[in-house]
This record gives structure tokens, C-alpha cells and sequence, in this order.
């Protein structure tokens, strides 16, 4: 179907601009599979999917703010459901009609799994993960993707981890599990998360990284053709560009004619913020401060600035502790939608403190797409 060819097992690319090639856009076609997502957020699973061909029908939250970014971005039904009622996939079809569903995806909440968050076995978030498998009863997907945080592969002495494969196993479907990093898949970021990959009628797998660490994109690479925004010379928001794309990389981000930047503003910090992120050394954070100055933050990811010749650290939602590696500021949602390699043409709409947080929480666009094409790959279509 695809006119590109797909990844290959274990292979490493032999250059930035090589794998960038086979993460442009392949149209979907009428046969295409068919996926639903499950708590899509703002559709960074979705947007992945459907880049790489598949036909997105639907994606479920019950983040009003999230929904309205991914109907205004995702050619899908975007709902608001229940999706701890076991009834979800009928009312699903109440409103689109009857369905098929191929491909299942979701990423369940992580709170009650997160290194950050609370480790409560009955934190009733934990149970959201069966309306995975409510769906999969129901559907019968030839594929499954679940994400979630890294922590929960040994959480509770691994049992989450062992639990959510038994329950794949018991339906008949082979299913692999694995850590993987965002920035061996073209991200300008390390993002550490846990994928299950499962499959009814092949044997599954996940892809390997696809780049070596010398190869992975950095900040410069996806950000320096922003405009910079000096909060101290009054620059404070950019709807254009005022400079050309430079690398692969923000090549890809700016699609074909398109020039109006959304969601570029900067965050207005009083001068003795500004004056400490002066302070910090690029790739630093708190250790780098001077004693007695920053000292309200003092955890291990405070008053980072990140490193223009690598990938960022993990993207939050909290908008507080990264800063940009040449601006004293905060990264706008631009900036951070673009370490999350989502396109500059997907605009995230609510406050600005709810666009943190549906870019904080989503899966990276070419991490997402890059798993698509080894499931198309997987299976043959």
C-alpha cells in the first residue's frame, strides 16, 4: 500500500536525513487499517498512526481542552466517553456507527503507575486499563499498542507489568513488552516509556532503535529556526517565521507553504527568575547555582537548561523546571510541541497551562509513527 519502503529489523540509519526520509507522510487509502485510541490526549498516538497511513476513526478522552486540540488537528471523531463503562465500545457506535477497529491504541493513565506520581495498586486509575482490554473482547484488533510510563515494568516486584501481558496471553495474543527511547527514533528528546505491542496471528516484536547516539536530533537542530523571543528585549510571541529551515529536521516541521506558528509565546518571568536561568550553564541546572540562589528548587531536573548539541530531557507538564538552551525562559508550547516532533502546523488549543499539559503527556509524534510502520510492516499491509 505504502509507496515508501518500511523499517528494517535492528538496522541502524546510516544518516539524520535518511530516516527523516521515511518519516514523511504516507496518505491513508480506503483499505487502509482502521484505529481507534483509546485516552488519545491531544492525539500524539493518532497523529503517529495516521502519518504512517492508518485510517484513525476515533479517539476517546474525557479531557474537554484535549479533545478540542485533536478535533482541530486528527481527521477522526474525537468523544468524550466513559471508558470505565464496559459499555464504551456500543456507545462508541451509538455515535459513529457500527465499527471496525484493526488497530487498538491507547495510552492508559499513568498516574497510578508513575515514578512521580502516587504507587497506589488501588489507585482506581490503575483498573482504566480495562477498557483496553473491553475493547480488544469486543473488536478483536489484529494489533494492540499500549504506553505507559517506565516505571510500571517493575512496579509492585513487576506484577502491573506481568498482569497487563497474562491478560494479552489469555485472549490468545502474542505480545511483547519493552522500554524504549524517544530520541533513538528521530525525537529531539529522551523520553523513556513502556510499549506493549501485541498481535493475534503474527509473532510480536518492537523496532529497534533506529539511530545511534551520535545521530540523535538535537535541540538546535529541531528548535534554531524559531524565533528566539528575548522576554528582555520585550519579545514575547512570533506568528512567523523569520528564518529559514536549516536541518532535516525542521524541515519536516514545517509543512509545504505553510507559514503562520501558532502557539509561540513566551512566559513572562520576574527578573530575579529570569537572572537565576542566567546563572545556569548550558546542559546545567540547580548544582551549577551559586550558593543560596535557587535553593526553592533543589530536586534532580530543577533549573535545567538544556544543551543545544543534544536531545532535551523529558518534556512535563508543569512548564517550570526546563529552560531554553540560549533564551533565559521557559520553552514556549511551540518549542515544546516541536521537542515532542509534533508539526508546526498542529495547533494546541485551551489555556496555556492545559497546552502544557496535553504536550507534557503525549507520546512523540515520530516515536508513535515509527511503531506504526513496523505494525504495518508486521502486518503486510
Amino acid at each position: 500500500m505504502s509507496s515508501l519502503p518500511l523499517f528494517e529489523e535492528a538496522v541502524e540509519f546510516s544518516s539524520k536525513k535518511q530516516l527523516m526520509d521515511r518519516l514523511r507522510i504516507i496518505k491513508s487509502e480506503p483499505d487502509s487499517p482502521k484505529v481507534i485510541d483509546l485516552f488519545c490526549g491531544c492525539g500524539g498516538l493518532s497523529l503517529g498512526y495516521q502519518r504512517a497511513g492508518f485510517d484513525v476513526i476515533a479517539g476517546i478522552d474525557h479531557d474537554q481542552s484535549a479533545l478540542l486540540t485533536y478535533s482541530a488537528n486528527i481527521d477522526a471523531a474525537s468523544l468524550n466517553l466513559d471508558l470505565a463503562d464496559a459499555h464504551w465500545p456500543t456507545n462508541l457506535e451509538d455515535q459513529i456507527g457500527p465499527s471496525k477497529c484493526d488497530v487498538l491504541i491507547g495510552g492508559p493513565p499513568c498516574q497510578g503507575y508513575s515514578l512521580t506520581g502516587t504507587r497506589n495498586a488501588n489507585d482506581p486509575r490503575n483498573s482504566l486499563y480495562n477498557a483496553m482490554f473491553v475493547g480488544i473482547d469486543y473488536f478483536k484488533p489484529k494489533a494492540v499498542l499500549i504506553e505507559n510510563v517506565r516505571g510500571m515494568a517493575t512496579l509492585f516486584g513487576g506484577k502491573a507489568k506481568q498482569q497487563v501481558l497474562e491478560h494479552f496471553r489469555q485472549r490468545g495474543y502474542s505480545v511483547v513488552a519493552k522500554i524504549l527511547d524517544s530520541a533513538r527514533f528521530g525525537v529531539p528528546q529522551h523520553r523513556l516509556r513502556l510499549f506493549f505491542l501485541a498481535f493475534r496471528d503474527v509473532e510480536a516484536s518492537l523496532p529497534e532503535g533506529l539511530l545511534a547516539p551520535d545521530d540523535y536530533i538535537s535541540c538546535e537542530e529541531a528548535l534554531s529556526d524559531l524565533p528566539l523571543l528575548d522576554i528582555e528585549k520585550d519579545q514575547f510571541e512570533a506568528t512567523s517565521y523569520d528564518q529559514n529551515a536549516t536541518s532535516e529536521y525542521q524541515k519536516l516541521m514545517r509543512p509545504n507553504g505553510f507559514s503562520h506558528l501558532s502557539n509561540h509565546e513566551a512566559t513572562r518571568h520576574k527578573q530575579f527568575v529570569i537572572d537565576t536561568i542566567k546563572m545556569v550553564p548550558e546542559g546545567g541546572n540547580h548544582k551549577d547555582l551559586p550558593p543560596g540562589v535557587g535553593e526553592s528548587r533543589t530536586f534532580n531536573e530543577a533549573w535545567t537548561r538544556y544543551h543545544s548539541k543534544k536531545p532535551s530531557r523529558t518534556i512535563d507538564t508543569g512548564h517550570r523546571n526546563h529552560f531554553h538552551y540560549k533564551a533565559n525562559r521557559v520553552p514556549t508550547v511551540r518549542e515544546n510541541a516541536r521537542l515532542q516532533s509534533f508539526p508546526d502546523d498542529f495547533r494546541v488549543l485551551g489555556t496555556r497551562t492545559s497546552q502544557n499539559r496535553q504536550i507534557g503527556n503525549a507520546v512523540p509524534v515520530f516515536l508513535a509513527q515509527a511503531i506504526a510502520l513496523h505494525t504495518k510492516k508486521l502486518l503486510d499491509v
